[in-house]
């Protein structure tokens, strides 16, 4: 398109064709939906191309911030794009804040302000400016315009024609363009009005660049939670897997996708893109489960780029990683409750196992209790018998010495069941860890266990059975040993908290499995030979600390060892007796 001079001689049906076919180009160049530079560097070119001027500069109000693009022509074409300084005001309103010592500059401001009386020489109607001596015409404006009075006159590039046009949508200023020339008299009132015409099909075209890139955005965004949204749909997925899914699915989104890389972090865990890199340009959201912290999504660019919204990053993006990182957050927070869910179910189902053993195993001890006092009571008539036989007399110690250790199994199973109520008075823990040490020491020298005793000085009493306790802390002690056949070390602790006293038992012994550890304190169940063990030990002390309010922890690794934490609250006698 041929560049021309417009004034009221030329005016004519040739300037309404230029005019349409101008306005066509500049539509058309907003359709595109470029990226703001890209944008404004396309529409200067084609107005300076038009207006044969020697700047085009144009301010373009968006998202709170003023942006400011300018070409060129000599010495030889360029371009450059920034943003503007801004202040806000007492209202919030956001205002250009841009050499506003320099009369140009504070005319600029005005003019997009809305600040002008058309009644001045050079003004138009629509509060469009325009001259052909720069400096004089500023030299009068500064005399007549208090405000301008101190402003230095001298105009950047030796322009001698200057116009400046103000960019509207929907009766709201947005910006300005500056046509510059360096001839003098190179506008004309007719041309002015001219481009103020150009300048409201520039608006309409801001506007539609605008809704296309929100469309283009918004499709990706869309597309990135659809895409979260299926792979979180599928059952076979663990979490690992879901949230490497989910940070592959994110730099598409983005502006720049060719460069950016992207990563999620939970709880310690990184998952991400092959080519992420700790960069100065980066995007972050944190991801909040219940209220805390776990973890952050991450968007970075592996090049530098101009800024825009946020940085380089756009403000539809701030909005889709923060929609990420609830989405995420959304997930963890669901499989959460789904492992607590089953957690909860493995615990009934536990929970209904012993009850229903522990009824069958009261039925059980009652019926054997009978039958075993018979025989004890019938051992001993027959001991008192004079005359008997040595053999006779070994044969009758093996029988009582198995029906003590069968009524001992009874006893076991009635603790277990509860039905031996628990005999509780003021009882120091490290007593009973000394008084049953005392029958395990000699064991452990002769199996090569080293001890260890860290027994708090101040642990405080509490209320339990002292008999039950030892036979908790023996039990353990016990399998402890057991599960050092070659030797180890052994370390018992006692601690004392603000509400309840502990008791730690560690070896170095063989440990267990994850499935071992949860059967653990299941009656009957047992790793050890048929001789060694029952498989009550561990139920029984599961049913003690359980009927005295307490806790069990268990810890183990295979090969390392096994650390088993007994927690008892401090609860007073008299405070029970009083609550009972």
């Amino acid at each position: 398109m041929k560049s021309k001079r417009i004034d009221a001689q030329s005016f004519g049906q040739d300037t309404l064709e230029d005019f349409h076919a101008l306005s066509h180009r500049i539509i058309n160049l907003g359709l595109r939906g470029l990226l703001r530079i890209d944008f404004s560097r396309e529409a200067s070119k084609i107005l300076m191309n038009f207006s044969g001027c020697d700047s085009v500069e144009m301010w373009i109000k968006e998202h709170g911030k003023y942006y400011r693009s300018e070409i060129i022509r000599s010495p030889k074409q360029s371009f450059r794009f920034g943003i503007i300084p801004i202040k806000q005001k007492e209202d919030g309103k956001i205002i250009p804040n841009f050499q506003i010592d320099y009369c140009l500059g504070r005319m600029c401001r005005d003019i997009v302000l809305g600040h002008f009386n058309p009644s001045l020489p050079s003004f138009t109607k629509r509060g469009s400016f325009w001259t052909g001596n720069a400096e004089n015409s500023f030299a009068s404006l500064a005399k007549q315009n208090r405000n301008m009075s101190t402003c230095k006159i001298i105009v950047e590039g030796n322009y001698k024609s200057i116009a400046l046009i103000p960019i509207s949508v929907e009766s709201e200023n947005i910006g300005l363009l500056q046509l510059k020339s360096i001839f003098p008299d190179y506008f004309t009132k007719e041309g002015v009005e001219f481009y103020e015409g150009v300048v409201q099909t520039l608006g309409i075209a801001l506007t539609h660049r605008r809704a296309q890139i929100e469309l283009r955005e918004r499709i990706k965004e869309l597309t990135c939670l659809y895409g979260i949204a299926k792979t979180v749909e599928r059952p076979d997925l663990t979490l690992k897997e879901i949230l490497q899914g989910i940070v592959e699915l994110v730099p598409p989104a983005w502006l720049y996708p060719e460069i950016a890389s992207a990563r999620i972090t939970l709880d310690g865990n990184s998952y991400s893109t092959p080519r992420f890199q700790e960069s100065g340009q980066k995007q972050l959201a944190d991801i909040v489960v219940r209220g805390k912290r776990r973890g952050t999504v991450e968007v970075v660019y592996l090049e530098k780029k101009l800024e825009l919204d946020e940085g380089p990053f756009l403000r539809e993006e701030r909005s889709l990683i923060d929609t990420i990182s609830r989405e995420v957050a959304l997930i963890v927070e669901r499989k959460q409750t789904e492992q607590d869910k089953a957690r909860l179910q493995e615990q009934l189902q536990h929970a209904d196992r012993l009850a229903t053993i522990g009824q069958l195993s009261a039925g059980v001890a009652h019926e054997l209790n009978e039958p075993l006092g018979s025989i004890l009571g019938f051992i001993q008539l027959v001991k008192k018998n004079p005359g008997l036989p040595e053999q006779v007399k070994q044969d009758i110690e093996k029988i009582m010495k198995a029906s003590l250790h069968a009524r001992e199994v009874v006893k076991k199973l009635m603790l277990f069941a509860r039905q031996m109520p628990p005999h509780k008075t003021q009882v120091n823990l490290n007593q009973v860890v000394e008084e049953g040490f005392y029958f395990l020491e000699s064991r452990c020298a002769k199996e090569g266990i080293k001890v260890v005793l860290f027994l708090s000085p101040d642990i405080p009493e509490i209320t339990a059975d002292p008999a039950q306790l030892t036979q908790v802390f023996v039990n353990i002690v016990v399998n402890a040993i057991q599960a050092m056949p070659n030797g180890g070390k052994l370390t018992i602790k006692t601690n004392a908290f603000d509400k309840s006293v502990s008791l730690i038992v560690e070896d170095t012994g063989v440990g267990m499995r994850e499935s071992v550890i949860k059967k653990i304190f299941l009656p009957f169940f047992t790793t050890k030979d048929v001789r060694q063990g029952t498989g009550l030990g561990l139920a029984v002390v599961h049913g003690i600390i359980t009927s005295h309010g307490g806790s069990i922890n268990v810890e183990s690794k295979v090969d390392q060892g096994t650390r088993i934490e007994i927690k008892l609250p401090k609860e007073k006698l008299q405070e029970r007796k009083r609550g009972s």
